[in-house]
């Protein structure tokens, strides 16, 4: 095989020639068609209805001065739109980036150096290292392969992996099942056999959330409800005023009833949990599904793997017990995937490699004098390899494994054995993971002669311990589950701090009935020797306990396992291919700590989505308390304005602006907010509703609260002897100050965020936008205001002042209550 592969120059050219090696991206949606979708929704349909209306009452009457109304509702629908174009640009742009992070990688020989490289950048030419669990990139012919299975169902439908050998062709998108391999890329991007594929593999799915399938239904559920209430409002105002006013009842109706359903709801929450999903990308953690972040929050088990997530995945040879030194050497050499002198393979055969490289021996050379014959990859099934390699005219080969498992292979007398079994378990108990080494003349692999050991060391991470403190203390449990030996995992389990002195076996876990193992499963929080299956096994167990899992992974068959937890996490570094695909999250990093910041975005997301629809909710409540209250009260006591028409406190045009503008900007502020409370709680119970029976406190208490008094100043106003137009522009004005003054408490009634420069600048913003709309005669025309004497201003300003006073304080007594509830039942 050609060592060198092509010059960086000459990549560069094909890489220009043939285009990267990606399928044809779908043209960008045009601007007009994003635009016009955000008008497909039934209550922007009957505001638009409404609109057609207005106008046609319009020129029907003669166009006889300005329709204000109709182009102020206009302008709104148009600036709703807008601000849905923006969201989804700013929701895709994010996802976009994290499509980039989680592209595959691959290993490229490039003017002899073994380099790591996104798959899109690999051109016909190009000599790739291929390993199990990976997807072939591109098609290639196979120039040196080592018992390379490929599993083709993707592109065959064929069930059966096929093996493959030097000379055959491999194909884009198929799956390397065992062995290792050098392929000679010769059709790359749409050339080649992905190019058939419907979509690429592993891309970030789009489907909808849990949490946003659940707001539909709410959000259906609340609009049925404000139309029985907007259709009664309107019958009750014909049967008072009579079909005259018609057009501005029918108006009036239709736009309370956009203004009590929060349509930029699902906007808002996609973009919060797009951003989310960068931040978390920011600290390394990978969100391929959405529907993940809210997983994370309920997260109440996390099942970990030991070897380069709890530890550094930083290998070294401590020591060596081989009676047998040059053999032994031998077998660490031959029995290796790895690839001397470069980063590519194994950690811990890499760890070996060194060791050799410092004990003097030149392993190229070795294996080039000792050309393989044959192989048996690894697999956790039989959990050893074998090399078959040519010596002295013979057929000879090298095992390498579990110390346990080559020990009953080999050939000892019992006190040997036994003084053997007694060093594994001492080497075990200090920490160090082992590797046992054994040979034997032929392809045979047993009745073989034992070389001995190799004792490895992988120091946990230092930042491992307070990571898994700080999960432990958000009432998350740390399980381990490795395929080290069980003394091992104890030794490193309680150096990081994960509790416990008993370690359960994969064999404990095939010999335990059911109910012995659930009861195991509550006590023990340590397991080694396990196998893939044994993790779907324990997984399925304790989703069975109620536990929402996540469950670390790296290996082709640890994709079931992935599956089947609630969150599936990858890993990036050292993980398969196949892993990654089916996992929910990848860590860059391939840390534990990551997870946790993960869950605590998580949390940190769930968090903010309440907060937000507190606070959206609020407004809602109060408007229409306010408009169906003003509405009764004005026919009650005959009151008209100067159209003669029956007054209402708030126009269409007015509730909109409340509903759009005033609340628009500081919701999407309240999704950056961060809290620092949210890991010293328990997990979120995944079956409590959106908005638990606290929020629904808040949102009916502030709501009746600023409904209450902006029909105190309905009343008391017109006391001052102002004109209709002036009671409505300083209720206006109360209103949407008053919503704004309620974004800080909307925040405080569960936890304490961090502060939040940007919702202060908005906040303030909008009340100087607010306090425009009735000193600056272009926004009062719009809007039908008028300006306010000094008496009005006073009014508003105490109503304010009272409901600020109110809100903190029935924040203060919630939290009390909320913290008293907590302590009495707790969910675990």
């Amino acid at each position: 095989m050609n060592r060198t592969g092509l010059s960086q120059r000459e990549a560069a050219d094909r890489l220009a020639r043939y285009g990267p090696n990606a399928l044809p991206e779908q043209p960008p949606e045009p601007l007009w068609r994003r635009f016009l979708r955000q008008f497909r929704s039934p209550l922007i349909y009957i505001l638009l209805f409404a609109l057609l209306v207005e106008l046609a009452l319009w020129l029907y009457e003669g166009r006889q001065g300005t329709p204000f109304e109709a182009l102020a509702i206009l302008t709104i629908l148009l600036f709703n739109a807008g601000l849905g174009v923006w969201q989804e640009r700013r929701a895709e742009n994010a996802l976009a980036r994290l499509r980039a992070l989680a592209a595959p990688q691959v290993w490229v020989l490039r003017e002899g150096v073994l380099t790591r490289i996104s798959s899109q950048q690999l051109v016909p030419g190009d000599l790739v290292r291929l390993e199990a669990g990976e997807r072939i990139p591109a098609d290639g012919l196979l120039v040196e392969g080592q018992g390379l299975m490929v599993d083709e169902s993707v592109l065959t439908g064929e069930s059966l992996p096929v093996d493959k050998g030097p000379g055959e062709e491999v194909l884009a998108g198929t799956l390397a099942l065992r062995g290792t391999g050098w392929i000679e890329l010769t059709r790359t991007g749409s050339h080649s056999a992905m190019g058939r594929l419907a979509q690429m593999l592993g891309s970030i799915r789009m489907e909808k959330t849990p949490l946003e399938r659940r707001l539909d239904v709410f959000g259906h559920q609340v609009a049925r409800w404000v139309g029985l209430l907007a259709l009664a409002l309107l019958l009750g105002i014909l049967l008072v005023e009579g079909p005259a006013h018609f057009s501005k009842a029918f108006l009036f109706t239709v736009a309370l009833a956009v203004a009590a359903v929060p349509e930029g709801l699902p906007a808002v929450l996609t973009l919060a949990l797009a951003l989310g999903v960068e931040r978390m990308a920011g600290r390394k953690a990978v969100v391929r599904r959405l529907s993940a972040v809210e997983a994370l929050g309920s997260v109440t088990v996390i099942a970990t793997d030991k070897t380069g997530t709890l530890t550094q995945n930083q290998m070294e040879v401590r020591a060596t017990d081989l009676p047998d030194l040059l053999r032994g050497h031998r077998a660490m050499a031959l029995a290796s995937d790895a690839e001397p002198g470069s980063p590519v393979g194994d950690p811990l055969e890499l760890a070996l490699l060194e060791h050799l490289r410092k004990a003097g021996m030149d392993v190229q050379a070795l294996r080039q004098a000792h050309p393989r014959l044959s192989s048996r990859p690894f697999d956790s099934a039989w959990k050893y390899m074998r090399v078959t390699v040519k010596e002295a005219d013979q057929a000879v080969s090298y095992l390498k494994g579990a110390p346990e498992v080559l020990l009953a292979r080999c050939q000892l007398e019992p006190h040997e054995r036994a003084l053997w079994q007694e060093k594994i378990e001492a080497y075990a108990r200090q920490g160090h993971r082992l590797l046992a080494f054994a040979w034997g003349p032929g392809e045979g692999e047993d009745r073989l002669t034992w070389l001995g050991l190799a004792l490895l060391w992988d120091p946990p991470r230092p930042e491992v311990p307070e990571a898994i403190r700080r999960a432990q203390a958000a009432g998350i449990r740390v399980l381990m589950i490795t395929g080290d030996h069980p003394a091992t995992a104890l030794a490193v389990a309680q150096q990081v701090g994960i509790p416990g002195q008993r370690v359960l076996t994969g064999e404990d876990i095939e010999g335990h009935t059911p109910e012995e193992l659930q009861q195991a499963l509550r006590e023990v929080n340590v397991f080694a020797r396990v196998s893939p299956e044994h993790k779907l096994h324990l997984v399925n167990l304790l989703k069975a306990q109620g536990e929402i899992v996540a469950m670390t992974g790296d290996g082709i068959n640890d994709a079931p396992a992935l599956k089947r937890a609630d969150v599936g996490v990858a890993m990036g570094q050292r993980g398969s291919d196949v892993s990654r695909e089916v996992a929910d999250l990848v860590l860059l990093d391939d840390n534990f700590a990551t997870i946790v910041n993960a869950v605590e975005e998580g949390r940190n997301i769930y968090e903010n989505i309440r907060s937000f629809i507190r606070f959206l909710f609020s407004t809602n409540v109060a408007l229409v308390l306010l408009v169906a209250g003003g509405v009764i009260g004005a026919a009650l006591l005959g009151l008209r304005d100067a159209t003669g028409a029956l007054l209402v406190p708030l126009t269409a045009v007015q509730l909109l602006w409340i509903n759009i503008i005033a609340d628009g900007p500081p919701a999407l502020a309240l999704s950056l907010d961060r809290h620092p409370e949210v890991m010293r709680r328990p997990p979120y119970d995944p079956r409590q509703p959106l908005l638990d029976r606290f929020s629904l406190t808040f949102i009916l208490g502030t709501g009746v609260v600023k409904a209450g008094l902006g029909l105190a100043l309905l009343a008391l106003l017109p006391l001052y002897q102002l004109a209709p137009v002036a009671v409505r522009s300083a209720l206006f004005l109360y209103e949407s100050l008053a919503q704004l003054l309620f974004a800080q408490p909307s925040r405080l009634t569960t936890s304490r965020p961090s502060g939040n420069p940007i919702l202060l600048l908005i906040l303030l913003a909008s009340a100087g936008l607010q306090i425009l709309t009735v000193t600056l005669e272009p926004l009062r025309a719009a809007l039908g205001l008028t300006s306010l004497p000094w008496p009005a201003w006073g009014l508003v300003g105490a109503a304010l002042l009272l409901s600020w006073a109110f809100a903190m304080l029935f924040v203060a007594w919630l939290r009390r209550h909320n913290s008293v509830q907590a302590r009495a039942h707790p969910l675990r």
